[in-house]
């Protein structure tokens, strides 16, 4: 009988534990990763992390088993610990490859494999497309005799020479020393401890939420949006807090609550980035952006004179066009953000720090600051409708769906020409008065997303409506 397919999405492969994600998946996803870095490396060396998910130090360990059972050595990180982490320990080590397990923002029934090459960055598509071919070429990849194998396997603290790379891009002396009282909220996930560790203990003060283990993310998904933030909302809307920094189940990703209690949308965030780094930090250069991005780093990508790229959704696009144009930075809708001079790659702990360092080098407080943006920029709205499929003929149904989308493609929107379509990673819709609206749907889960960024939200809830009402859904989730 053959065996299931395994087949990577946006960013590693992901199912549901105890169906299609089993020691025995896992095993040969570990066997066909390991062929890999056998075919990079005379004397490969892996990186191997996971997050706070049920079970997700048994399956790093299976990996690493896997990993010395093929001859190759592997540093096993000794706690949960962010993606990133693996990412720059790869660099710090020059290590072959790392594997991260982790779902990272999916629902808890959900666990997955990440691969990271030797830069450090997501995996770009022609090395998804040959761990995929490798992987599922093979049959049933047998259990290693752990004790056979463990000399090949070092457990390993990643922390200290991830806070040295830290530090050389935010000073963060200045920061634990400003007097700053900073919210941490973790979502029961694997960024626990590194804000307080990294500015903590001085007169600047980090209190966490949620930093304890808990595989079922307190019943909701650990992505760090509303509404599973509403307790870090209500926290910070409390007063008595300048800044609170959300991340997700393996903290790649980040969100944003002013002082008020003000959810920071992404796009405000990457737009905000964007400002600080160029603005502040002087730094010059080429922005990456994904379509379902902020048309404001436009703007401000004209203020600057700097050239911007748009490309797919995932850091798998991302990373590649940062390092082929030198970009200074590189944003996703999702929260994922990378920056030049560390890894090309997602980093919520960075950039949560970076908004950090954005309140402590301007002096004012962050609602001022996004004020300062919108003054520059004009006024943005955005939203976006999670569409839930089942899960069993979600293939069907997407396909039906896209297919009906572009053959039946609007001339307009809302009422507003579309003045051209993108239809590389879904549709993306360019309207007149300078919106859009973006049609796509997951490589992850059952799910149909649909974004929109317009002059204010009445005028964006109509545009998603719109696409809704062209394709026939209803929304489940509006986020």
């Amino acid at each position: 009988m053959a065996l299931p397919e395994i087949k990577f999405g946006t960013d590693g492969w992901r199912g549901i534990t105890g169906d299609d994600f089993t020691y025995a998946s896992v095993r040969r996803v570990a066997k066909g990763v390991a062929d890999y870095m056998k075919s990079r490396s005379s004397d490969p060396l892996a990186v191997v992390g996971y997050d706070c998910r049920f079970a997700s130090e048994e399956f790093a360990r299976t990996v690493a088993d896997v990993f010395a059972a093929n001859g190759l050595k592997s540093l096993l990180f000794d706690r949960p610990s962010p993606t990133q982490v693996a990412s720059w320990t790869v660099i710090d080590r020059k290590a072959t490859g790392a594997v991260a397990i982790t779902a990272s923002h999916n629902p808890y029934l959900f666990n997955g494999v990440k691969y990271k090459p030797e830069t450090g960055s997501s995996a770009p598509t022609e090395v998804i497309k040959e761990l995929e071919q490798r992987i599922n070429a093979l049959g049933e990849v047998e259990r290693p005799d752990r004790e056979k194998v463990e000399s090949l396997v070092t457990v390993y603290d990643p922390r200290e020479a991830y806070y040295r790379q830290v530090g050389k891009i935010v000073d963060l002396d200045e920061i634990r020393n400003a007097g700053l009282r900073v919210v941490h909220e973790t979502m029961h996930g694997s960024g626990y401890g590194y804000v307080k560790e990294l500015i903590g203990g001085g007169k600047t003060t980090v209190t966490e939420l949620h930093a304890d283990r808990n595989p079922f993310f307190g019943g909701h998904p650990p992505e760090p949006i509303p509404p599973n933030i509403d307790e870090a909302i209500a926290v910070m809307k409390k007063g008595g807090h300048d800044l609170c920094i959300l991340t997700d189940g393996d903290a790649d990703r980040v969100g944003i609550i002013d002082e008020t209690g003000r959810f920071i949308n992404q796009l405000q965030v990457f737009a905000l980035l964007v400002l600080h780094v160029f603005d502040v930090m002087k730094m010059t250069g080429p922005i990456v952006k994904t379509v379902n991005m902020t048309a404001m780093v436009e703007q401000l990508a004209k203020q600057f004179h700097t050239e911007i790229y748009e490309v797919p959704v995932g850091f798998k696009w991302v990373a590649p066009k940062m390092m082929e144009t030198n970009a200074v930075i590189g944003g996703e809708e999702s929260g994922g953000f990378g920056l030049r001079g560390h890894i090309p790659e997602r980093d919520g702990i960075l950039v949560g720090l970076l908004f950090a360092d954005m309140i402590v080098r301007r002096g004012k407080p962050l609602s001022q600051i996004l004020k300062d943006l919108e003054e520059r920029v004009g006024p943005h709205a955005y939203a976006r409708h999670d569409i839930h499929l089942n899960r069993d003929t979600y293939d069907r149904d997407r396909k039906r769906i896209t297919e009906q989308l572009a053959s039946h493609q609007p001339k307009e929107i809302a009422g507003v020409k579309v003045t051209r379509v993108r239809d590389d990673d879904g549709f993306k819709f360019y309207l007149e008065d300078g919106s859009w609206v973006l049609f796509r749907t997951s490589g992850t889960e059952a799910l149909i997303r649909i974004y929109s960024e317009a002059r204010d939200a009445d005028a964006v809830e109509k545009r998603l409506q719109a696409i809704e009402d062209i394709v026939g859904l209803k929304k489940e989730v509006h986020a």
